[in-house]
């Protein structure tokens, strides 16, 4: 089997400051065919980088060498649990009456079917039952967008596999440095913060801090969120989920995005679940836990909320 490395020069930025540059570096890759966007992947991840703002290859050529073992090609690591104890992250906002989600939204409204007082007369002594009513838009507290919420007659809530919702090797991405608005920072988290790792099947959730907001007004204001470049991204590498602890993935600002959704529409039209309004993903590694998110079962109903939470794994047995 022919065995190839790329030769190259390389300038590296980050996107919380400062850069990095390499003159005749070598890297073993999968084929001789590669472009250079291919090989700023694999050299972000045989570095283990992090926060990577851009990645520049120039004098780019491939020949047939043997390996020698270069990391992120052709390795494994998966992100399995195991036999091991875990601890659970509540990861949802609590849903009550009167809650804002999302500014222009109704909030959610509870009012009694059955009050305990009532059900006095209707069962044995001492039996008392409590039912209300719950009166909520699907987008409110934590909730889960199936394909539906985009596509007219896509997978709906009830449509969703439990193997897309349960359990899924999670990737947290700490951004919090590098999209925050208040602190002058850009609001729109690009591809290349994503090279370093491979993201198939995972849950990706991206950790912003704009959820210290929830609940008041700046929580409304122009918010971190996934770019088109990004989505597109997550789309390639088979990501399962994706997650975030902001006003919603898209850039909401219409000055900025003139209404364009790209994020919802290239996840959900690939399938991939989206999951708004996380919270505690600092309680969360980057790498090794487990999420899950499972809306109720509602045909012909394309949002919902849901309890998210991670497992994290502790000490061995």
């Amino acid at each position: 089997m022919t065995e190839h490395r790329a030769h190259f020069d390389a300038h590296v930025t980050f996107a919380n400051g400062g850069s990095l540059r390499a003159e005749g570096f070598r890297l073993d890759v999968p084929s001789g065919d590669l472009q250079p966007d291919d090989v700023a992947r694999l050299l972000v991840r045989h570095l283990g980088l992090a926060l990577v703002g851009s990645v520049e290859i120039t004098g780019l050529t491939i020949v047939e060498e043997p390996h020698v073992g270069s990391r992120g090609v052709g390795e494994e690591d998966p992100a399995g649990i195991g036999d091991r104890a875990t601890r659970l992250v509540d990861l949802s906002h609590t849903v009550r009456e009167g809650l804002v989600t999302y500014p222009g939204l109704p909030a959610p409204t509870i009012t009694p079917f059955l009050t305990r007082a009532d059900s006095v007369a209707k069962y044995a002594p001492g039996t008392q039952f409590a039912m209300d009513v719950l009166t909520m838009i699907g987008n409110t507290g934590t909730y889960l967008d199936s394909p539906f919420h985009r596509y007219d007659g896509a997978t709906d809530l009830a449509g969703l596999t439990l193997d897309t919702l349960v359990g899924l090797p999670a990737e947290v991405f700490r951004l919090s440095e590098v999209v925050d608005p208040s602190r002058g920072g850009a609001r729109g988290i690009g591809a290349e913060v994503f090279f370093d790792r491979d993201l198939a099947a995972s849950a990706v959730l991206l950790q912003t801090g704009w959820d210290r907001h929830f609940g008041a007004p700046a929580y409304g204001e122009p918010a971190p969120f996934l770019t088109e470049a990004g989505a597109q991204h997550l789309v390639d590498a088979g990501v399962a989920l994706v997650g975030i602890d902001s006003l919603n993935i898209d850039d909401t600002d219409p000055e900025t995005s003139g209404g364009a959704r790209p994020a919802h529409s290239l996840l959900l039209a690939a399938g991939i679940h989206v999951v708004e309004h996380l919270t505690n993903l600092g309680d969360v590694p980057p790498r090794g836990a487990r999420f899950t998110a499972v809306p109720p079962k509602v045909e012909g109903f394309g949002t919902f909320p849901v309890r998210a939470f991670a497992e994290v794994p502790g000490q061995n047995r």
